[in-house]
C-alpha cells in the first residue's frame, strides 16, 4: 500500500526535476577527468572557429585572396591546408629545418612560425610561384642539373632560401652560401650539390 501522501502537481513536477539534475552530476563525477577535458576541448574549438575568424587579404603567387582565418592560423597551414599549395613543406614545425620557406614582400620567412594575419595586404610567394608555365626558373633548373635533391622533401625551402641567397648579396663564395643555406637542413645531405647549382645561377647572371 502506497502510504505517500498526494501531492500537488508542482511538487511533483520539482521532485522530478531535482531527481534528474541529481542523477545528471551523479553522471558527470563519475565521467573520467580526460573526456570531461576533452568535450571541453572540442566545445572550445568550435567557439572559436565560430567567432574567432578575422578577415585577411594576400597575394599569393600573383592571385589576390580575401580570407577569414583564425589569428593563431600559421601561413604554412593557410597555404597548406585552405589553399592547397602543398609545395611548402612541413618539416620540423619549430622554424629549424627551412623546409616552409617562402618569401614575403622578397624576403625569406619561415611560414612554420609566422601567423598569416602578421602579412594582411603583403605578397607572398611559395614554390608554386616561381616557374614561368612550364618554364623552370633558373635555380629550379640549376637544382635538376646539379641533382641538388635526393628525396626532395626539403627541396622546395632549399630553392627559395637559394633564390635569396642570390638576391640578398649572399652566394660570392662557397663558405658565404653555405653560411646563408644554414638554415636549411637537408637530411640526405645533398649541400656539395646544393651550392654548385646556386654558384651556377650566380655565376651566370642570370634574373632571379
Amino acid at each position: 500500500m502506497n502510504h505517500e501522501p498526494n501531492l500537488p502537481p508542482s511538487h511533483d513536477e520539482a521532485r522530478r526535476t531535482f531527481l534528474k539534475q541529481s542523477s545528471l552530476l551523479t553522471a558527470v563525477a563519475l565521467v573520467p577527468a580526460p573526456v570531461v577535458q576533452a568535450a571541453t576541448a572540442e566545445l572550445d574549438e568550435r567557439v572559436a572557429a565560430a567567432i574567432e575568424k578575422v578577415p585577411l587579404k594576400l597575394e599569393i603567387n600573383g592571385k589576390k585572396y580575401k580570407l577569414n582565418v583564425e589569428p593563431r592560423t600559421t601561413l604554412l597551414d593557410l597555404l597548406r591546408e585552405q589553399l592547397n599549395l602543398t609545395g611548402t613543406k612541413k618539416g620540423c614545425d619549430y622554424g629549424q629545418c627551412g623546409a616552409c620557406t617562402v618569401h614575403v614582400d622578397g624576403q625569406r620567412v619561415n611560414s612554420c612560425l609566422s601567423f598569416a594575419v602578421m602579412h594582411d595586404g603583403k605578397k607572398i610567394t611559395t614554390i608554386e610561384g616561381l616557374a614561368d608555365g612550364d618554364k623552370l626558373h633558373p635555380m629550379q633548373a640549376a637544382f635538376v642539373k646539379h641533382d641538388g635533391f635526393q628525396c626532395g622533401y626539403c627541396t622546395p625551402g632549399q630553392i627559395m632560401s637559394a633564390v635569396a641567397c642570390v638576391r640578398e648579396g649572399h652566394a660570392d663564395s662557397e663558405a658565404e652560401i653555405r653560411e646563408y643555406m644554414s638554415g636549411n637542413i637537408c637530411r640526405c645531405g645533398a649541400y656539395t650539390n646544393i651550392v654548385a647549382a646556386i654558384q651556377e645561377v650566380k655565376n651566370g647572371g642570370q634574373k632571379v
